[in-house]
């Protein structure tokens, strides 16, 4: 049997942006020094690589900026070099971003990159803040008012990390102004990211391989802020989650694993054992658990900073066939003739109002990420491993 009742559909940057805004998914964070960028992402693109972000920022050292830049440009070129000699390569690549630090050296990239810029899905804000994202979206909305019809549009993509968003006395305010200020560019933005690894900082916090960011209490109150502003449905933003650093080696672990065993083996039979113990002996058990409660709170994709942690994610998005009869169902019975149904699969109520937002999401969801079928799992799409090549 198939492993999709409905695989994904394919997209790129030109995709409608209610849609790409779900697509961005596991995004690898790459710093933009590393000379093979280019020739990493062709490897991984066969491994499902969706999004790379080259990171001009904390990625690489203050020495290094104009190497850097440098670099961004050969990329760029490079890639687009081998698209061309490959027509059906260019809409197949992953989407590409790039972080930058400043709204000064956005200004000059878009400018320095010319006809390259056509690569480039968006860019990345980091430390967003009221200060500098007038600035930003500027730059980013006066390109698109004077690019080629054919151009597709440029996206900016702020991280919420800075001390005014997490701090209690200033969060709400600042969210508050950053959502108003967002809403004068909601054509540009395409997705709200959060940057906990920043946050942490500002408490000398760092979270171990055992749990969760959602279990640091300070980080946990301000990503629930976040989605209180962000996630409502009538703001239409799609809200991407933290970081999780840890891969390699299995380090010191205090807590029990966190993955059942029961789905590998069925999915595998007895190598399911051997897969399990490959992401346990990584600690990447608790990336599985990060995911699982970043998606019940709304939250599509997830900053990634190692291959290995492109299939868990991307994997953990699909929707289940069980997640999405339901939300057919519901959607397709929006039309008065009743409020309150049995789910087909005689488990549980859907009641058509309270429950609708959530089915259209899962419809979302299910076009970028695919549905599986009745009696399959998404650990059948995981492996292909030794760190997933690179």
């Amino acid at each position: 049997m198939s492993l999709f009742y409905s695989p994904p559909v394919k997209f790129d940057s030109s995709t409608p942006k209610e849609l790409l805004a779900y697509a961005v998914g596991a995004a690898l964070y790459m710093p933009a020094t590393r000379s093979s960028v280019a020739e990493d992402i062709l490897k991984l693109k066969a491994s499902g690589l969706v999004t790379v972000i080259m990171d001009l920022e904390d990625a690489i050292g203050d020495g290094e900026v104009d190497f850097a830049e440098e670099s961004v440009v050969r990329h760029l070129a490079f890639l687009s070099a081998y698209a061309d000699n490959e027509p059906d390569l260019r809409n197949s690549l992953p989407l590409l971003f790039i972080r930058v630090r400043n709204p000064e050296q956005l200004q000059q990239l878009i400018f320095r990159l010319g006809t390259l810029i056509t690569m480039v899905t968006g860019f990345v804000f980091p430390k967003f803040t009221l200060e500098n994202g007038v600035e930003y979206f500027e730059a980013i909305a006066d390109y698109n008012s004077s690019r080629s019809y054919s151009a597709p549009v440029l996206y900016g993509m702020p991280i919420l990390e800075s001390a005014p968003v997490i701090y209690r006395e200033s969060r709400l305010d600042t969210l508050l102004g950053i959502r108003a200020l967002l809403g004068e560019y909601r054509d540009y933005v395409l997705n709200v990211r959060i940057g906990a690894t920043d946050f942490s900082s500002l408490f000398g916090l760092r979270r171990s391989p055992d749990i969760s960011i959602y279990d640091l209490t300070p980080i946990r109150d301000c990503i629930s802020d976040i989605i209180n502003v962000f996630g409502r449905v009538e703001e239409g933003y799609v809200i991407s989650g933290p970081v999780w650093e840890y891969f390699g080696s299995k380090g010191h672990r205090v807590l029990r694993p966190q993955l059942r065993q029961t789905p590998f083996e069925e999915t595998y039979g007895k190598q399911g054992r051997e897969i399990r113990e490959s992401y346990i002996t990584r600690s990447e058990d608790g990336l599985f658990r990060e995911v699982l409660l970043d998606k019940e709170n709304g939250i599509v994709g997830k900053t990634i900073i190692h291959p290995s942690h492109l299939r868990p994610v991307q994997a953990m998005y699909t929707v289940m066939h069980e997640e999405y009869v339901d939300a057919l169902s519901i959607v397709e019975s929006n039309d008065g003739s009743r409020g309150v149904f049995k789910s087909e699969y005689y488990n549980k109520m859907n009641e058509i109002k309270p429950h609708l937002n959530w089915a259209k999401r899962i419809l979302l969801r299910s076009q970028i990420y695919g549905v599986l079928h009745e009696q399959q799992h998404f650990v059948g799409l995981l492996p292909e491993n030794e760190y997933t090549h690179v």
